[in-house]
């Protein structure tokens, strides 16, 4: 039997960012995620929650998994699924963001899901909007999502998050997915060390509330989760590190750097992975340290949830 959305604890109309979300909030997504993860492991995954209701993925900027994980969760949930094309869009024909989200907004979706390269792009888009809007990532400012998958991966694994010490190494500069981390690992009680050189590290960083660290044993001594982040090339205008095998031999991570780590020390990365750059491939494959398979599907799960509770009674939730 299909049961109806309750009224939410959440008070937030829009999921733009890990800032702003309490941590009664936060548990209240990972734990709703938790019965998706066992639905999502049976043959009959499909549920009629959200039938009647739209949801457009409006992804600016390529991103296969991602896109193909909330097209997943919001078809299991019973919804209409659109994925915009915007490499054939208006976009391409000199629209502005504003004129997109007008345009989108006459639809009268329920939901839009939005990566955009470039950061605050998505908080513009969800002001024009009547519909609830998910930050799928913007530009190197926040990746929610990404952040709620990771914590919930860990928090299967460890059985919590508070007291936990998380390195997450690489290319923090330009990382929407740490600083949307940073944030959350904070706020669940953790303890967040930052390993990266210099030049890819933003200034004050440690304002964040987090350690810093240039050498990998160093940041890496004692902790519970490493988590990689991948080179930005993309995002790099100029050089900011010598070369991939220079950065591999001081910043990339394999079992010889692992062995500063605690022995049940696990292994995540947001993919995708470039091999032999930022981690091995042999450790990124180790089937007993390596959880990044895993959070791929814990991906799925926590994206359910963030549909459903977007998707309760707007007259029992105040806007963002």
């Amino acid at each position: 039997m299909e049961r109806t959305l309750p009224a939410p604890s959440n008070r937030h109309r829009h999921l733009l960012g890990i800032e702003g979300l309490s941590p009664e909030e936060i548990g209240e997504i990972l734990d709703l995620a938790e019965g998706y993860v066992a639905l999502n492991r049976q043959a009959e995954k499909k549920r009629a929650l959200l039938r009647g209701r739209t949801i457009i993925n409006c992804f600016f900027e390529n991103s296969t998994r991602t896109r193909t994980s909330f097209e997943l969760a919001g078809k299991r949930l019973g919804a209409d699924v659109i994925n915009m094309a915007v490499a054939a869009s208006s976009m391409r024909k000199g629209e502005t963001l504003i004129d997109t989200a007008m345009t989108l907004n006459a639809m009268h979706p329920d939901v839009l899901v939005v990566r955009h390269p470039e950061s605050g792009a998505v908080q513009l888009l969800s002001e024009k909007v009547d519909c609830s809007v998910v930050n799928a990532g913007d530009g190197s400012h926040e990746h929610p999502t990404q952040a709620l998958l990771d914590a919930l991966t860990i928090r299967r694994r460890k059985g919590r998050l508070g007291g936990l010490v998380v390195a997450i190494c690489g290319d923090i500069l330009h990382s929407r997915v740490a600083r949307s981390n940073i944030a959350l690992l904070n706020a669940m009680g953790a303890r967040v060390r930052l390993v990266a050189p210099l030049t890819l590290l933003p200034a004050a960083i440690e304002r964040l509330g987090v350690e810093v660290f240039h050498d990998m044993e160093k940041g890496l001594a004692g902790v519970d989760i490493v988590m990689m982040l991948r080179l930005q090339s993309e995002r790099m205008h100029g050089s900011f590190v010598p070369s991939s095998r220079e950065y591999f031999h001081f910043f990339g991570l394999d079992y010889d750097k692992m062995r500063a780590a605690k022995a049940d020390a696990f292994i995540m990365h947001p993919g995708p992975m470039n091999r032999g750059v930022e981690i091995g491939s042999e450790i990124a494959d180790d089937i007993v340290k390596s959880l990044i398979r895993e959070q791929v599907e814990m991906g799925v799960a926590v994206r359910m949830a963030c549909l459903e509770i977007l998707n309760r009674d707007p007259a029992n939730r105040q806007a963002q």
